[in-house]
């Protein structure tokens, strides 16, 4: 039995990141539709936006979907009572101390997931009573881990260290990548950039064409002294990168990133001065595809590698 399909109630053992600017009504909708899990990105959102999306995609489907909510978010408490009031089923939950909200959510009958880098972590959020962590590699887009561990190192050590079910994510962005997961111990992945660029995708389309377009080298992990975030190279990276190599501090690189620059890039298209968050994995992307297709090529593929291997002569 998988305990992820189980504990979600989906078809397929596929979640779909919370991205900001990204992960809106229509994305999550669409995945929940086609049997994964589908989750609205509540990073990016105002509390009244946020309600707005939730009610929207409790339209679009009777099926599961969750909210993924980075717990640094300022409003974190008026997001955390509106998914109550609103009466959502799933929450991911990342950047913070899980301990801080799980009790709340849980007691409200509200399963839990929190999302980790490393085995200390994992095993925190185990202690303060989730139901299952992301264990997310250096591969991944947007916010990561300092340590730099790659998914093929952090799987098996976040599984060993825990009991509770482990998603996998980073680098993963199609059905052998998936398999190589599960080989590791995961029940499920967690799966950002090639969403980030499907059809119902809330991203600038300039975006999604710059991220088709990367290749092998084209994005890095940046801006390690406040929060790490994998980047697709810009002019805006190269000056976080020259700043960084010159000894910035923090408050340097806070001033340098500002306001609105994550919105700028991903959400309004600026691909000189925005920041654009991206995983390794748009090096292996190819085209602009609706979200259902995506989750069915994964799925189908894990399944045709998952027989190509049995039928090895090993």
């Amino acid at each position: 039995m998988n305990r992820i399909k189980s504990l979600l109630g989906i078809n397929y053992p596929i979640i779909q990141a919370g991205m900001i600017w990204c992960s809106g009504w229509e994305l999550a909708s669409a995945v929940s539709n086609s049997g994964g899990l589908g989750l609205i990105g509540s990073g990016s959102m105002y509390p009244d936006i946020l309600r707005s999306h939730i009610k929207k995609c409790q339209a679009a489907t009777s099926l599961p979907f969750g909210v993924n909510i980075p717990l640094i978010y300022p409003a974190v408490e008026e997001h955390i009572n509106i998914i109550l009031e609103e009466g959502v089923k799933v929450v991911f939950t990342s950047a913070g101390n899980p301990a801080t909200w799980t009790t709340k959510l849980k007691d409200a009958g509200v399963t839990v997931v929190h999302v980790v880098a490393n085995t200390k972590f994992a095993k925190k959020a185990e202690d303060s009573g989730v139901d299952a962590v992301v264990a997310e590699g250096f591969e991944a887009g947007g916010h990561n881990g300092r340590e730099e561990t790659t998914t093929m190192c952090l799987i098996p050590m976040v599984c060993e260290a825990v009991s509770i079910p482990v998603i996998a994510a980073g680098g993963i962005g199609n059905g052998k990548a998936m398999l190589a997961a599960m080989a590791l111990g995961a029940e499920g992945v967690q799966i950002g950039s090639a969403f980030a660029v499907a059809e119902e995708s809330s991203a600038n389309v300039n975006f999604k064409e710059a991220v088709l377009q990367a290749k092998e080298g084209d994005t890095k992990l940046s801006l390690k002294t406040l929060i790490p975030v994998r980047l697709l190279k810009n002019e805006f990276f190269n000056k976080v990168e020259k700043a960084e190599m010159k000894g910035a501090d923090r408050q340097a690189l806070e001033e340098l990133l500002g306001r609105g620059r994550s919105r700028k890039g991903m959400f309004e298209g600026d691909l000189l001065e925005g920041e654009l968050e991206i995983g390794q994995v748009s090096a292996m992307l190819n085209g602009i595809r609706p979200a259902a297709r995506i989750l069915n090529d994964i799925w189908n593929d894990f399944l045709t590698e998952k027989k190509r291997l049995a039928d090895l002569e090993l």
